[in-house]
């Protein structure tokens, strides 16, 4: 199993500027590394791709920051601007060499209110409509977008893989995938298992971290039922650690990480990459 670190967990924004990261995540032992695209701009992509690859990396994934403004279920220009930025996700995904683009890409995050249920409708026709769009694009440039359910306190639209799967089954594009993570799923689902399960061969990208946005392998979570999940659907994509330390403060505020895990960056990094390997070895 190959596993990748997103750049979150070093800076924000990623640019061309900080080419240094991609050396760290090399000395890790990371395989890959998930780049997290904020705007138009931050990266030159032939430049970004050459340091990936004379580091020995693999871009595993493009990864979507979806703030205020970039809302496919919201105001008419905030639906234009997030199709647009998921659109610039895609062009990055092609100029870094990898086929994924994830993340909760549905709505802006943190918008979580009680409506209600015939404006949720009104908002799911919206996103359906919306993803079709963007799906055809995804399609003419080979690569695939994987749904992210979040949490509650994150979304009040996508929580659960049974809403992934669902709007999977409405949109009825080839290139729409399910992402699951396991901070989110270990909220929000019965069973993180059983919802892997559930995916089977739409699962295209998982993302990796404890019940407290900690190190893989130092909470709660049931890594082995997660692991003979993934098993079972014959996951073979890559294991991304996505956590997050104090060290890049706009994240650390945006994730609610008012503590440290671990000491550092790295030695969150290294303890989730040695225990994801054990894992699966």
């Amino acid at each position: 199993m190959k596993v990748g670190l997103n750049t979150f967990i070093f800076a924000s924004p990623f640019t061309t500027e900080k080419l240094e990261i991609l050396k760290k995540i090399r000395e890790i032992g990371f395989d890959g590394v998930e780049v997290s695209y904020e705007n138009r701009g931050d990266v030159d992509f032939p430049r970004v791709k050459a340091a990936i690859e004379e580091n020995g990396l693999e871009c595993s994934s493009i990864c979507g920051a979806f703030g205020p403004g970039r809302d496919i279920r919201g105001k008419k220009e905030e639906q234009a601007t997030g199709m647009q930025y998921i659109k610039d996700c895609i062009d990055a995904a092609v100029g870094l060499g990898t086929d994924i683009f994830a993340g909760p890409f549905y709505s802006m995050v943190g918008r979580a209110n009680m409506e209600p249920e015939s404006e949720r409708l009104e908002q799911w026709k919206t996103v359906v409509r919306n993803t079709k769009e963007v799906c055809k694009y995804a399609e003419d440039h080979g690569v695939y977008i994987c749904l992210e359910p979040l949490n509650r306190f994150e979304t009040d639209f996508i929580n659960i893989c049974e809403d992934a799967l669902r709007m999977v089954e409405e949109v009825q594009s080839p290139m729409l995938k399910i992402h699951l993570d396991t901070f989110h799923m270990n909220i929000e689902e019965k069973s993180p298992a059983l919802a892997i399960l559930n995916s089977g061969d739409l699962l295209y990208h998982v993302h990796t971290c404890e019940n407290d946005r900690g190190a893989p392998g130092t909470g709660n979570i049931g890594w082995k039922a997660i692991r003979d999940a993934l098993t079972a659907v014959g996951y073979d994509r890559y294991l991304v650690i996505e956590s997050f330390t104090p060290e890049v403060e706009i994240i650390a505020k945006a994730a609610s990480i008012w503590r440290e895990t671990e000491k550092s960056g790295v030695e969150l990094a290294s303890k989730g990459l040695h225990f994801l390997k054990a894992l699966f070895a």
